[in-house]
C-alpha cells in the first residue's frame, strides 16, 4: 500500500501538483483539509496532491467489518482550474498504480456531492473498478456558500478499497501495507481501540465541553480575522460532534443547533479567507481559462442535398439526463430550423453517456431567395398635409438605406403604413446551420447544471468536443472555447481514442466498428438478448418487465454493452430476497437472475462497458457483491437481536426537520392522524385493531441498522421484522403498505389499515412542510412533496371506500397534530397544500391522455379523487349521448348571464310571461337535483327546452328592478342546482350535437 501512495505522489507531482502533508487535526475527508476547502476559493491557480487519514467515528466497527474503518486513507488531488482533460489524467493515474484499464471495467457513475455544513457542493461521479467504488471525482461548484470561479476538480482515491481490489483480499486487515507487514498488523490495534473510544468510552460531558470551547475559539479567531486557526477550530468542532453522535449523545434539537452553528462558522471562515487572499493581492496569481474561439468567417458551399451530423461530446452524463438531452436537442433543432428557410428532412437524435447525436436528413444546399418587408410609420404620420415626406418617414428610409421613392403602402389589420421591400438572398446551408448549432450548445440545460473550464457554458457535465459535418464537409461552429470539426472520440481504452469522420452518412457504422452503439434501443436489445442467454446457462431467466427501470439506467451508463454472468454464495439466499435485489439494483446495477417460479437464484448479470477481461471483471463484481452481502448479513443479524419497540426508540436520534422535530415525533403524528382518519371512515373490527397496533409501531424500521444503510428497504424490513417479532400478518402488512406507493406507477396499499397509515404519512409531510414554508420551488423538491401528493391521490383513487377522507379532511387532521407541537398551520397554508395535491391529480389524468377540458370540469370534485374519477368516467359516457350537449349549453348560458353575487332566491309572482312561468314550474318539479352526474342529467333533461325558450323570448335584464331580480334569481337557482356536479363552464364549446 505504501508503494501505491508513493506511485500516486510521483504521478501527480510530475503533472504539476505540489505535495502537502496530512492535516494535523482530525478531518472526515481530505476535502476539509485547508489545502482543498480553502484553496478552491478565489481566482488563484492551485494544484496539490496529498495523503489524508480520514476519521469518521460513526464508521467504527472494532476492526471487524471488512470494509468499514474509523480511520481510512484517502489520496486527495485538487486541480484548479479544471485542466480540460481531468478524466484522462485520472485514468493514467490508475495505470501508474498497476491497474490494467483495458482488462478492467472502469466506469464513471453519477454521484453528486454536497456538504451543507460548509455550504459546499459539486457534481461528478463515483469511479467504479469492476463494480467497486474506488474514487470520488467532483467538479467543485461552491464552497463556504461562495460560487467558485474558476471551478476546481477534486479527485479523492479510496486507498484501502483500491488495494483490496489490486491484492485480491477480502478484508482490510489483509492488505499488504509494506514488505512483510499487513495493514492489520500495523494498524489493527489502533482501529480497535479508537472504535472502543468512539463507540463506548468517550466521555460525553468532556466532548460537549470541548465542542463549546472549540466553537467559541473559532468565533474569537474570526473576530481577529484569522481564517486558518478559525478553520482548525471548526474542524475540531466537527470531529467532537461526530464523537458525540457515535456515542448516541446528540438529540434532534442539539443536532440542528450544532449543524447550524458549524455551518455559520464554516461560511464565515470561507468568506474571510477569500477576503484575506484579496488583501494579499493573490500571491499565486490569477488562473487563466481557455480563450473563446473566433466566430466563423467563411462557410463551405454545398450542392445537392446531404445529411447533417451533429455530435455534442460530453463527459459521462447522469443516466436520467441522457434520454432527456436527446429529446431536448431534437426539439430545439426542429424549432430553430423551422425559423429558417432551409429545406430539410427528418430530424433524428441518439444518445450515449458521452455523446448526443443529431441527424438532419436531406438538407438543401441553401435557403431560397426571398423578399423582406420592413414596416415603417403609419401612413398618416409619414406625410404632412401637403403630401410631403415627414422626418419620421425620411428617417425610416435612411435607416433602410433606400430612396424615399422606394417606399410603398402596406395595410396591416386595416391600418395603412409605409414600408420597404428588399431582396433577402438565401444563405448557404453551412452558414445557417453554424448559427443554429451554436445556439443549441449554448442553450443546453439539465435538472442540475454545473460549470467547468469554459466560462460561458453550463450543463449537466462538461462538453468537451463538437462534430458538425454536412455530407463530407465540416460545418464551422464556434461556441465559447469550442469549435466543431470532424474528429470524434471513441472508448477511452481504445488504441486510438479519437477517429476522423469522413462523412455524416457513415458515422453510425464508424462508431460500431469501434464498439460503440449510439442507438439506445439497439443497446437495450443487445443487453436483453445477451443477458437472456447467460441466464439460460444457469437455468434461469431475467424479468425484464420488472427490471425495466434498472435496464433504462444500464442502457444509459454504457456505450458498448458487455453482459457478464456473476455468481454469489447460495448461503446469502437465507436473507430476505428484497435485501439481495435492493443491493443488486440500487448499489450495483446488476440484473437479478430468477428460477422458473420467480425465486432468486445465486447469479446476476453485470453489464460492463467495452471489451474487457471477463474473468477479471466477473471476479471483481463478485467480490463487491460478496462484501455488500456480508454487510447486509451483519445488519440483519444485529437487527434480529432487537425488537420493533427498541428500534422505534432509536427514532429519537433521527432528525426529520429542525422545526418539525425528530423522526420519533413525526412517527407519533402519523399514528395519531391515521387513527383520526379511521374515525372519519368508521373503521372497526380487525382492521381497527391492526391499525391501532401498526400506528404504535409506525416507522420503527427507520431505527434498524438495515434501513439506515439501505433506506429504500423502509417498509419491507418493517414487515419482515414485525413478522419475526410475533406481530399479526395484518399489522406487518400495514407497516409495509404505509410506504406505498414509492413512486409513480407503483402499487398502492393493499389493505385499509395500510392505506390509512400511508395517507397519514403523506398528509403529515404536506401539512408540516407547507406550514414551515418548505414547499417545492421549480425543480427543487428536497422532501419529495410532489411524490407525496401524488401518493395521496393514487391511494384515494384506488380505495373508493375511503372517499369520506377528502384532501381537506386529511390535511386538517395532520395540521391538528402539528399545531400541538406549537407550529401554526394557517387556513391559507392548508388550501395551498390541497391545491398542490389537486394539481398532481390533474397531472395524472392528463398523463393518461384524458381530454383536458373534461379533466378541468371534474377538478372541483378532486377533493375526493375517487368521486372525481367516477364523474369523469360518467362524463366520458355522457358526451357520447344524445341531448347532453344541449344540457351543457343551456347550463353554461345560465351561468354566464348571472352575476357571481346573484342569490338563488326569487319572487315567483313577478314571473308572468308564459316562457318564464314554464321554466319556473320545470325548476320546481326538479326540486333538489342529485349531484351524481348520471342522475343529474336524467333529472334535469326536462329543463333544456324551457331554458332554451326562456332565452329566446325573455329579456332577462328587464328595466323593472323587481322583475329583473326575479328572472336573475330563477337563473341563479338553475346555476346553483348544477354547481355541485361539474364545472360546466370548463367544458367550453367542445361539445356539439354530433358528440
Amino acid at each position: 500500500m505504501q508503494d501505491a501512495l508513493l506511485a500516486l505522489t510521483k504521478y501527480w507531482t510530475e503533472r504539476g501538483c505540489m505535495v502537502v502533508q496530512p492535516f494535523n487535526t482530525e478531518v472526515g475527508a481530505g476535502t476539509l483539509n485547508p489545502a482543498t476547502i480553502l484553496r478552491v476559493l478565489g481566482p488563484e491557480p492551485w494544484r496539490v496532491a496529498y495523503v489524508e487519514p480520514s476519521v469518521r467515528p460513526d464508521d467504527a466497527r472494532y476492526g471487524e467489518n471488512p470494509n468499514r474503518l474509523q480511520t481510512h486513507t484517502q489520496f486527495q488531488v485538487v486541480l484548479k482550474p479544471d485542466p480540460g482533460n481531468p478524466q484522462e489524467l485520472f485514468l493514467s493515474s490508475l495505470e501508474a498504480l498497476g491497474i490494467d484499464i483495458d482488462a478492467h471495467d472502469v466506469r464513471f457513475v453519477e454521484d453528486n456531492w454536497a456538504n451543507p455544513a460548509t455550504g459546499s457542493w459539486g457534481l461528478g461521479w463515483e469511479v467504479w473498478l469492476d463494480g467497486l467504488e474506488i474514487t470520488q471525482f467532483t467538479y467543485f461548484q461552491q464552497a463556504g456558500g461562495m460560487t467558485l470561479d474558476p471551478v476546481s476538480v477534486e479527485i479523492t482515491y479510496g486507498i484501502e478499497r483500491i488495494m483490496m481490489a489490486l491484492q485480491g483480499v477480502s478484508h482490510f486487515k489483509d492488505i499488504a501495507y509494506a514488505p512483510g507487514i499487513s495493514y492489520g498488523e500495523a494498524f489493527g490495534q489502533a482501529e480497535y481501540e479508537m472504535s472502543r473510544y468512539y463507540l463506548d468510552d468517550a466521555d460525553v460531558d468532556s466532548q460537549k465541553r470541548l465542542f463549546e470551547e472549540y466553537a467559541n475559539e473559532a468565533r474569537r479567531m474570526l473576530d481577529l480575522r484569522l481564517p486558518v486557526p478559525a478553520h482548525v477550530n471548526v474542524l475540531r468542532c466537527s470531529h467532537t460532534f461526530n464523537v458525540l453522535d457515535s456515542r448516541g449523545a446528540v438529540s434532534t434539537t442539539e443536532r440542528a443547533k450544532a449543524f447550524g452553528r458549524m455551518r455559520t462558522l464554516a461560511r464565515e471562515v470561507a468568506q474571510l479567507w477569500a477576503e484575506r487572499r484579496t488583501e494579499l493581492e493573490h500571491p499565486l496569481g490569477i488562473a487563466s481559462l481557455p480563450d473563446a474561439v473566433p466566430a466563423p468567417a467563411e462557410f463551405p458551399v454545398m450542392s445537392g442535398t446531404r445529411q447533417l451530423l451533429f455530435e455534442i461530446g460530453t463527459e459521462e452524463m447522469p443516466p436520467s439526463e441522457v434520454t432527456k438531452t436527446a429529446a431536448a436537442v431534437k426539439a430545439a433543432l426542429t424549432e430553430k430550423l423551422a425559423a429558417t428557410r432551409l429545406g430539410h428532412g427528418e430530424v433524428t437524435t441518439y444518445a450515449t453517456p458521452r455523446r448526443v447525436v443529431a441527424f438532419v436528413a436531406a438538407v438543401q444546399a441553401s435557403e431560397p431567395d426571398a423578399e423582406k418587408v420592413s414596416r415603417g410609420p403609419k401612413k398618416a404620420a409619414a406625410f404632412d398635409a401637403e403630401g410631403n415626406l415627414t422626418k419620421a418617414a425620411a428617417g425610416f428610409a435612411r435607416g433602410q438605406k433606400v430612396e424615399p421613392s422606394e417606399l410603398h403602402d402596406l395595410v396591416v389589420d386595416g391600418v395603412e403604413y409605409v414600408a420597404v421591400t428588399k431582396p433577402d438572398p438565401g444563405r448557404g446551408a453551412a452558414e445557417v446551420l453554424s448559427g443554429v448549432l451554436a445556439e443549441i450548445v449554448s442553450g443546453l440545460r439539465s435538472d442540475k447544471n454545473m460549470r467547468w473550464n469554459d466560462a460561458k457554458l453550463s450543463f449537466t457535465r462538461p462538453v468537451r468536443w463538437l462534430v458538425a459535418v454536412l455530407g463530407d464537409q465540416v460545418v464551422p461552429v464556434s461556441v465559447s472555447s469550442l469549435s466543431a470539426g470532424r474528429t470524434t472520440r471513441v472508448l477511452r481504452t481504445a488504441a486510438q481514442p479519437t477517429v476522423e469522420i469522413a462523412s455524416a452518412e457513415g458515422y453510425l457504422d464508424l462508431l460500431r466498428i469501434h464498439g460503440i452503439e449510439a442507438d439506445p434501443a439497439k443497446r437495450r436489445q443487445r443487453i436483453v438478448e445477451a443477458s437472456e442467454l447467460l441466464a439460460r446457462d444457469v437455468n434461469g431467466s431475467i424479468d425484464f418487465d420488472a427490471e425495466s427501470a434498472l435496464l433504462d439506467q444500464i442502457v444509459n451508463l454504457i456505450e458498448e454493452p458487455t453482459p457478464i454472468l456473476g455468481n454469489f454464495s447460495a448461503d446469502y439466499l437465507d436473507l430476505p430476497a428484497e435485501i439481495l435485489t435492493t443491493v443488486m439494483r440500487k448499489h450495483q446495477r446488476y440484473l437479478p437472475v430468477r428460477g422458473a417460479s420467480g425465486e432468486l437464484l445465486p447469479h446476476f448479470v453485470a453489464v460492463a462497458n467495452g471489451s474487457v477481461n471477463e474473468a477479471t471483471v466477473r471476479n471483481g463484481n463478485e467480490g463487491v457483491l460478496r462484501a455488500r452481502y456480508e454487510d447486509a448479513a451483519f445488519f440483519w443479524r444485529a437487527d434480529l437481536q432487537s425488537t420493533p419497540e427498541a428500534m422505534k426508540q432509536n427514532l429519537e436520534k433521527l432528525a426529520f426537520e429542525e422545526r418539525l422535530g425528530s423522526m420519533a415525533q413525526r412517527a407519533r403524528r402519523i399514528g395519531a392522524v391515521a387513527l383520526s382518519l379511521a374515525s372519519a371512515v368508521e373503521l372497526s373490527g380487525d382492521d381497527l385493531v391492526a391499525l391501532q397496533r401498526a400506528a404504535e409501531l409506525a416507522k420503527f424500521d427507520l431505527g434498524s441498522q438495515m434501513v439506515v444503510e439501505l433506506t429504500s428497504l423502509a417498509g419491507t424490513m418493517a414487515r419482515e421484522y414485525a413478522r419475526r417479532s410475533g406481530e399479526t400478518e395484518a399489522v406487518a402488512q400495514a407497516l409495509y403498505d404505509m410506504e406505498l406507493p414509492r413512486s409513480a406507477g407503483d402499487p398502492v396499499p393493499s389493505t385499509v389499515p395500510g392505506a390509512l397509515l400511508a395517507l397519514a404519512d403523506r398528509f403529515d409531510l404536506l401539512a408540516g412542510l407547507f406550514a414551515i414554508g418548505a414547499k417545492p420551488t421549480g425543480s427543487s423538491d428536497p422532501f419529495a412533496l410532489r411524490r407525496a401528493a401524488a401518493g395521496v391521490v393514487a391511494i384515494l383513487r384506488e380505495h373508493p371506500s375511503l372517499r369520506a377522507i377528502t384532501l381537506s379532511t386529511g390535511l386538517a387532521a395532520a395540521a391538528a397534530e402539528i399545531e400541538a407541537q406549537g407550529i401554526e398551520v394557517s387556513a391559507p397554508v392548508l388550501a395551498d397544500a390541497a391545491d398542490f395535491t389537486i394539481r398532481r391529480y390533474e397531472q395524472q389524468l392528463t398523463d393518461r391522455g384524458d381530454d383536458h377540458l373534461q379533466v378541468a370540469a371534474v377538478l372541483p370534485l378532486a377533493e375526493a379523487p375517487a368521486t372525481a374519477d367516477e364523474t369523469l368516467a360518467e362524463l366520458q359516457r355522457q358526451v357520447q349521448s344524445d341531448g347532453f350537449a344541449d344540457l351543457v349549453a343551456v347550463l353554461q348560458r345560465a351561468r354566464r348571464i348571472v352575476p357571481a353575487d346573484a342569490v338563488a332566491q326569487y319572487d315567483s309572482t313577478k314571473l308572468t310571461e308564459p316562457a318564464e312561468v314554464a321554466l319556473h314550474e320545470a325548476v320546481q318539479k326538479v326540486g333538489t337535483a342529485p349531484t351524481a352526474l348520471a342522475d343529474f342529467v336524467t333529472a334535469t333533461q326536462p329543463l333544456v327546452a324551457p331554458i332554451t325558450t326562456f332565452f329566446e323570448e325573455i329579456l332577462v335584464m328587464a328595466e323593472d328592478p323587481d322583475l329583473r331580480a326575479a328572472r336573475l334569481g330563477l337563473l341563479a337557482t338553475i346555476r346553483d342546482l348544477a354547481a355541485p356536479v361539474l364545472d360546466w363552464q370548463a367544458l367550453g364549446t367542445s361539445l356539439t350535437k354530433e358528440n
